[in-house]
Formats: C-alpha cells, sequence, structure tokens
C-alpha cells in the first residue's frame, strides 16, 4: 500500500470503521488518526493504517511509519479506493511485544477494476508506540 500515491488530507468520515471490525469509525481507528490513542497490538496499527489509506490520511500513514523507513514524502492516489482487509495471519505483536508480523490482503477499486494487494508486514516499537517497519519479502 506504501507504494501507491496517497492525497494529503482527509474526506468525509464513515460510520463504520474501513478496516473491517465492524465497530464504527468514531469508536475503532478514529482516536488512534487523532493521536487520542495508540494503537495496542500491531494488528490494530495495522487496521488504523488500512483505514487511514481507505481515508486518504496521508499524515497520519507517515507518521505511523517507523522513523528509518518512512518516506520524505508521501502522495496517495485519489483513483484508487481500498475497500477491504482481511488479515490472514499474525506473529506476535502482542500487548508484551516488542516486535510482530501481520499477513494481510487488501482489496481495493482502481479505473473500475478490482485489485489486491497482499503483503507480509513487519512491525516495532518505538518510543513505546508500534510503528510500520516494512514489508517482507514473498
Amino acid at each position: 500500500m506504501a507504494r501507491r500515491k496517497a492525497r494529503e488530507g482527509a474526506g468525509e468520515r464513515p460510520a463504520a470503521c474501513p478496516c473491517g471490525t465492524g465497530r464504527p469509525y468514531a469508536d475503532c481507528c478514529a482516536p488512534v488518526h487523532r493521536g487520542e490513542a495508540t494503537a495496542a497490538t500491531a494488528e490494530a496499527l495495522m487496521r488504523s493504517r488500512f483505514s487511514a489509506f481507505a481515508l486518504g490520511d496521508a499524515a497520519y500513514l507517515r507518521h505511523s511509519w517507523h522513523s528509518t523507513t518512512r518516506p520524505e514524502r508521501l502522495e496517495l492516489d485519489p483513483g484508487t479506493r481500498w475497500t477491504r482487509l482481511e488479515i490472514v495471519e499474525t506473529g506476535q505483536g502482542g500487548l508484551f511485544d516488542s516486535a510482530g508480523t501481520v499477513r494481510f490482503r487488501a482489496h481495493y477499486r482502481e479505473g473500475g477494476r478490482a485489485g489486491v494487494l497482499a503483503e507480509h508486514s513487519r512491525f516495532a516499537r518505538e518510543d513505546g508506540r508500534w510503528v510500520y517497519l516494512d514489508a517482507l519479502p514473498e
């Protein structure tokens, strides 16, 4: 998902959270996006990042990226609509871990066509909070 261009700013907020938990956005990823809460696990961070992609929140995406791998700029593609997240597998990344992985499939529509981005992502704690580190080679 990081390889796609992203738009700065965020549009209208949905009632249901894009991350797929079934919870309202206001009670799920919104507090994390606003900096009022932190993701408790690597999976929760992955879900918050997917929601940020879906909502066009490039500032949060950069903030949730590890300082050693964070891109200088991030431009989201307004023509890509992220539609659904599937968490396939998690490894560690819990409340008491310092690192973890999440294998996921992010579904999107672009130019009228459906697509899927599959990734096995690494996460780490930096300054006490979970951040995205990078993607593992497949």
